[in-house]
């Protein structure tokens, strides 16, 4: 027997090695027919889609109501707010209230030294007194001069002179009750008291400070509507109107309130070349305060038109595209659109060119776009109606 002998040789000794070689070959043959048919079907598959289809997010253009509007910085006025002034000069000895005290009309709120009043008060009085012993003296004269002159004794002049000088002593007295009134009244003005219900505000004097009638003491403010002091543009005078709705926004643009034009002045302002309107504003929570700054918005009028996220848009040169996904020749292709836009809406631009309700426009992954690109769009959603 030769000492190499052949494989298949060798291997025909072994029991069942023939089953297993070919159940081998059988499984191979299996296995590349299954990775040919996974081929094909991925190939079918990214023909569907096209070839480096980029997967975008869209949103569905509906028509909203958007508002004409204009926002303005206006002011904030107390219908109810006092300053007060001193209606007497003098120095400052007391201060009954401080800041943010709650008074009642008639409360007592500071002292100006009365010294020098009073004392003048008092001389008017003596005065009117001593007049008061005049008019008596003269009463008792005028008795004895028509005594006297209805028993022939005086002249008819002697007793008319009597008679003049008793009428001026009685002028005389009545013009000086009348400057002790005065002067009793100018006395009550040195004590300063609250002309309304409401709060105190800011005390700028201090006792001991000389202060003049043009000396602001304080304030008094009662809680209640504020009216909003708003200046509109000559440019709009011909669109504002009596009842225009009229909302005041928080810092973020959130409407707080809502009110409407209650007053138009006919006059223009000569130095802003505008026109005062004022609405009036409930402020039942306290939340707004006098003389505050506020952002002020003006609605001219609603119609019908699209709006656009913000999300959406992209500017390359001072204009405004946006990426519409179209159907083209059975595949999704994003196409690049001019727009020309409104005002800003809360998120959302106001479009007035360059859509129509339904386009698809994308919103989540327009930087790998370029114009013509291949798509696949994920599950759409309508247009949120704008803030208004």
């Amino acid at each position: 027997m030769s000492r190499f002998e052949p494989k298949n040789c060798r291997n025909s000794l072994i029991p069942g090695a023939g089953l297993v070689s070919q159940a081998f070959s059988l499984g191979s043959a299996l296995l590349g027919i299954l990775v040919l048919v996974s081929g094909c079907a991925q190939k079918q598959t990214a023909g569907a889609q096209g070839p480096g289809a980029i997967p975008v997010k869209t949103v569905v253009i509906q028509p909203v109501e958007i508002f004409d509007s204009s926002e303005y910085l206006a002011t904030l006025k107390s219908r109810h707010s006092t300053a007060l002034n001193p209606q007497v000069e003098g120095q400052v000895t007391n201060i009954f209230v401080k800041s943010g005290d709650r008074v009642k009309a008639g409360t007592p709120l500071m002292q100006i030294d009365p010294l020098k009043q009073q004392a003048t008060v008092s001389s008017q009085e003596a005065t009117h007194a001593a007049q008061k012993a005049n008019v008596q003296f003269a009463e008792q004269q005028f008795e004895r001069a028509r005594k006297l002159y209805e028993a022939g004794v005086i002249s008819k002049m002697d007793f008319d002179q009597v008679q003049t000088t008793l009428d001026n002593s009685r002028q005389q007295l009545r013009s000086l009750e009348s400057q002790v009134n005065e002067q009793t009244v100018e006395l009550h003005y040195y004590r300063v008291v609250a002309p309304t219900d409401g709060i105190v505000g800011d005390i700028p004097v201090r006792v001991g400070d000389r202060v003049t009638v043009s000396t602001l003491l304080t304030t008094v403010d009662e809680p209640g509507s504020l009216e909003l002091y708003l200046n509109v543009p000559v440019e709009r005078s011909r669109e504002l109107k009596m009842g225009q709705q009229v909302q005041l926004l928080d810092t973020d643009g959130k409407v707080v309130a809502e009110s409407h034009v209650d007053f138009i002045s006919p006059e223009v302002d000569n130095n802003t070349q505008s026109i005062l309107a004022k609405a009036t504003f409930r402020n039942s929570s306290n939340t707004l305060r006098t003389s505050q700054f506020a952002r002020a918005r003006v609605i001219w009028g609603v119609h019908q038109g699209p709006v656009v996220p913000v999300l959406a848009v992209s500017r390359i040169n001072g204009q405004i595209f946006v990426f519409v996904v179209e159907n083209s020749g059975g595949s999704l292709v994003a196409h690049q659109k001019l727009l020309r836009v409104g005002e800003l809406i809360g998120n959302e631009y106001a479009v007035l060119d360059g859509l129509k309700t339904g386009d698809h426009v994308v919103v989540e992954g327009s930087q790998n776009l370029v114009d013509g690109t291949a798509v696949t769009e994920a599950a759409s959603a309508p247009a949120a109606k704008p803030a208004t």
